[in-house]
């Protein structure tokens, strides 16, 4: 417990001296972690603008994200359909990958912290359960009945990524079922919860989808997804889903009143470098949602220039790479057509047995998943050194990853 004096001094303390030590390290704790979150860049997670110490204390300043909580979102869609679940999950596993490959976890997945942009689009708030996850690390029980998993009931729970993929899962069956799950303490030994499978309209739902569903809330962390793409992978497949996908593109574009522009390659390559100096391996990311939304060129200098630091760099940004010194377009990259299957177009890319080299090396780190993987890789890389370089963010383990990366640098070419 703390309190803040009156008069001129406004600085807080414990209000027992004997918890100095304890405040001390707690507000250690808080700054190293804002740290954490502060170097986050993606749309589908709340940024943090600032973290600060004063008044003998710790701040931490959030993004203002105007819109409607998820719950007040889905009353006004029901009856929910595969696509309005998707239009949620889909970006905010992808902003839930970036924290996790950050080392981090959220541990308080749950509709009331996901919030639907008022242009459009969820984002990931409230981030105050967040820890980084070490090996043989302690983290503190975090339970929100219906969305925490069972390894969060008590300390010694073996928490990862797969925790807040099980939360991930009970924010879905809830937009299916329109029911919260069962806590997972009454599942484990006899779980009394119909499966999404049980009780998803299969009018609405396909069968795959909700088999995905029942994955991520298995009660055991070890029979459920171990990261973001094997779920992901489980979620996206098939032509309707893709489809369905389209449709929501498409919508709001319309709603918008703007096309994506064509930029070329070599001009979010040029800017993804340069960007990368500021925030890290994020920027690829930033940039390619920027060039998603921007009407033109100058536009997106100025939206990517926002995440520059104040001062002489931003500015130094904005002058380098402004609409005089475009880089001239070249055609874009094949783009899948609907109803085109991926397959088909990664393989016009590539010869087939370049694909099941890739799939069959990276099967040997993360399974039969290695499949869509390379496949999604063909569609963005441009020479065989760069798909390698791509499927490798998908192994976990660091030594694993660099030995990786280290019999692929050269792989261009060979047999």
């Amino acid at each position: 417990m703390t309190s803040r004096c009156g008069g001129e001094d406004q600085l807080v303390r414990p209000r027992d001296p004997s918890m100095s030590e304890a405040f001390d390290w707690g507000r250690r704790r808080f700054l190293d972690e804002s740290r954490t979150l502060a170097s986050f860049r993606h749309p589908n997670i709340v940024r943090v603008m600032r973290f600060f110490e004063a008044n003998a204390t710790a701040y931490m300043v959030r993004e203002f994200v105007e819109g409607e909580a998820l719950p007040d979102w889905a009353r006004s869609r029901q009856p929910m359909s595969e696509a309005h679940v998707r239009e949620v999950i889909a970006p905010l596993i992808d902003g839930l990958e970036v924290v996790h490959n950050g080392g981090s976890l959220h541990r308080d997945i749950k509709p009331g912290n996901i919030f639907m942009r008022r242009e459009g689009g969820p984002v990931l708030i409230d981030f105050g359960s967040a820890r980084q996850k070490l090996v043989n690390t302690e983290l503190t029980a975090i339970v929100t009945p219906g969305y925490a998993p069972f390894e969060q009931y008590h300390e010694q729970g073996n928490q990862g990524p797969w925790s807040d993929l099980y939360a991930i899962g009970g924010v879905m069956y809830w937009m299916v079922t329109g029911n919260r799950p069962t806590e997972a303490a009454g599942r484990i030994r006899n779980d009394p919860m119909p499966s999404a499978v049980q009780v998803g309209d299969k009018k609405r739902f396909r069968a795959e989808f909700l088999a995905a569903i029942d994955w991520a809330l298995a009660p055991h962390e070890e029979k459920r997804p171990q990261n973001v793409a094997q779920l992901r992978a489980a979620l996206g497949g098939g032509p309707a889903a893709e489809e369905k996908t389209l449709k929501i593109e498409r919508t709001a574009k319309v709603e918008t009143g703007r096309a994506q522009p064509g930029f070329s390659l070599e001009t979010l390559e040029m800017l993804k470098n340069e960007l990368a100096q500021h925030l890290g391996p994020i920027a690829s990311v930033v940039v390619k949602k920027a060039a998603q939304s921007a009407p033109d060129y100058a536009s997106l200098v100025r939206a990517l220039a926002t995440e520059v630091p104040e001062g002489a760099q931003r500015a130094a940004f904005e002058k380098r790479y402004g609409e005089r010194n475009q880089p001239p377009s070249k055609p874009p990259a094949p783009v899948q057509k609907a109803g085109e299957p991926a397959t088909a177009l990664a393989q016009a890319r590539y010869p087939a047995k370049v694909l099941e080299r890739a799939e069959q090396r990276l099967s040997e780190y993360i399974g039969a998943v290695a499949r869509v993987v390379v496949k999604r890789a063909a569609l963005k890389a441009r020479d065989e050194g760069e798909l390698y370089l791509l499927i490798a963010d998908e192994i976990e383990d660091k030594n694993e990853k660099k030995a990786f990366i280290r019999k692929a640098i050269s792989v261009s070419g060979k047999p």
